[in-house]
């Protein structure tokens, strides 16, 4: 690939630095070891372009670059330093000296290391991948965890004991067929079991979403969601701890109920009337639970989601770092699991691609709940949802949390944030703009949010968008 001006001036415009892309000024001069590092990084990410002599910060421009005067010697330098090779190109952009190391991608099944650490790049730094991600990367080429066999050597009444066939076709509102041939007929097109000269199989994702009961296999029997139930608001005191027996799919509304009924209530008041209501909405809940299911990592051992119940909370969480940053959570989707992603939302357990997260979010405002906490922790995927807080109990980062939340949900939308709609998500009066005002600056320092530049008028009438987007 030839690398043109006119290439370099689209790079300039691209939304963000992202996989593909990164921008260093270095005008004079470049660090070797920053360059190694970045190159590995690059290579990790599925390979890429580092550009040298462009601003970094937008609006981006190039300023030229006179470090590395001799690009052959230096690629020759760079093949030693990491053992792949990466092309240098010089580009005589009207604006300067424009370098560019196109970066290929490691091999699959393979990750690159510099000094000991395979390294990512993480915002402006670069730092060691996780245990999660460097699992997910030697695993590739390896079979499916889901696609793999639970169960082999079984006959069809064997199938018929173990899995929750009428439950399948309920869940698929098909009739059920009228003899076993058909039943396992259906689950082989469905690619859930599999038939051979030694008789029937059951793949771990037929275990995992229609088991009679999940510890009958060896496989799935530790993926089963856990429910603990505290009587406070810490770990000290449990009230109840329970592990569901059915497979997800057709377990699942009976763990949603069960949530629900053990959910602290909280009372409101509605026409002068006071009323008892669930802490947390029975949308979020499904939502959720179905989310941890999905996406958790399999390959995970000994490790299955969790839901933990306290009295001013609910946190749900699941094995597995998030593929998704957890900031672009409410306008992004990835899923490790497509299949059973699809099966879920044939069953009609989950929603379409992306649109779960936006009902959490668009819940916690219409119920004018604090903003949930979607966080990473220790090889896991954590969404806090909080119950019932009145604005002047929230903290800071409770304000500016909902804030930069509200203002992605009106992206997603099509639908911008103005001072007016974020006073509507607080249940804010016309009368505290200046609150709402204080919050806006706060997510704008905390580069959370920017002001939409087309906007015109005063800072009253002032629209506000992602700081990605």
């Amino acid at each position: 690939m030839t690398t043109t001006p006119e290439q370099v001036d689209l790079w300039l415009v691209s939304n963000s630095e992202h996989q593909r892309l990164e921008f260093k000024e270095a005008k004079t001069q470049y660090d070797n070891e920053k360059l190694f590092k970045y190159c590995v990084a690059l290579a990790n990410e599925g390979g890429g372009f580092l550009v040298l002599g462009v601003t970094d910060k937008k609006p981006r421009r190039v300023v030229g670059s006179q470090a590395f005067n001799d690009p052959i010697k230096m690629a020759s330098k760079l093949f030693t330093a990491i053992g792949f090779r990466v092309d240098i190109e010089e580009v005589a952009h009207p604006d300067g000296r424009v370098l560019v190391f196109h970066i290929p991608s490691r091999p699959a099944g393979t990750a690159y290391a510099r000094d000991g650490a395979y390294l990512m790049r993480v915002g402006e730094e670069l730092k060691p991948m996780s245990e999660d991600q460097l699992r997910k990367i030697f695993a590739e080429g390896a079979p499916d965890w889901l696609e793999a066999f639970a169960e082999t050597n079984l006959s069809g009444q064997d199938v018929i004991q173990k899995l929750d066939t009428q439950g399948f076709f309920d869940l698929m509102n098909s009739p059920y067929p009228t003899d076993q041939a058909g039943v396992l007929s259906r689950l082989i097109a469905e690619r859930l079991i599999a038939y051979d000269a030694t008789g029937y199989s059951i793949t771990n994702l037929a275990a995992v979403l229609l088991a009679k009961k999940l510890r009958d296999f060896a496989s799935v029997a530790r993926k089963a969601p856990r429910v603990v139930v505290y009587s406070g608001s810490s770990k000290l005191e449990t009230t109840s701890d329970i592990v569901s027996e059915s497979g997800y799919a057709v377990g699942f509304q009976g763990l949603v109920k069960y949530v629900m009924g053990v959910l602290p209530q909280n009372e409101v008041l509605e026409d002068a009337l006071r009323k008892e209501s669930k802490m947390v909405p029975e949308v979020v809940v499904r939502e959720l639970i179905a989310n941890a299911l999905i996406h958790q990592d399999f390959a995970a051992t000994g490790a299955a989601p969790d839901i933990d119940i306290y009295s001013d909370r609910m946190e749900i969480s699941n094995p597995g770092e998030p593929i998704v940053p957890v900031e672009r959570f409410i306008d992004g989707y990835q899923s490790r699991n497509e299949r059973l992603a699809d099966l879920m939302r044939r069953f009609g357990i989950c929603e379409e691609k992306s649109s779960g997260v936006d009902r959490v979010v668009e819940s916690a405002e219409l119920h004018q709940l604090p903003a949930p906490d979607f966080l990473k922790n220790l090889g896991r995927t954590i969404v806090v949802i909080y119950g019932p807080r009145l604005f002047k109990a929230m903290d800071g980062n409770d304000r500016v949390r909902a804030c930069y939340q509200h203002c992605v949900l009106q992206w997603v939308l099509r639908r911008q944030m103005t001072n007016q709609s974020l006073r509507s998500r607080f249940g804010l009066p016309d009368g505290n703009s200046n609150v709402a005002t204080q919050i806006i600056a706060s997510a704008i320092e905390q580069h959370l949010i920017k002001p939409d530049p087309s906007a015109t008028g005063s800072k009253k009438y002032a629209r506000y968008l992602p700081i990605w987007a």
